[in-house]
């Protein structure tokens, strides 16, 4: 999609999580150090940059958002 699009004026990125801090990954990992984990907000302020004018050079990229995990 990035290449079908950049013409277009559209930027196209992926973000890839690792473990999100969610209550039902804590249910179904009640022993696991929920510190290490990625917050949804830290997801959230990647996504925003992307869609910022700073991110308008950025196109095609895979940003891993892992936190600790």
């Amino acid at each position: 999609m990035a290449a079908e699009l950049r013409n277009d004026g559209i930027n196209v990125n992926c973000v890839l999580p690792g473990t999100i801090d969610s209550p039902p990954n804590r249910a179904a990992m009640p022993g696991a150090d929920y510190s290490r984990w990625v917050k949804p907000d830290s997801i959230a302020d990647v996504i925003l940059f992307l869609a910022s004018e700073q991110a308008r050079d950025i196109q095609g990229a895979t940003i891993p958002v892992y936190g600790r995990s």
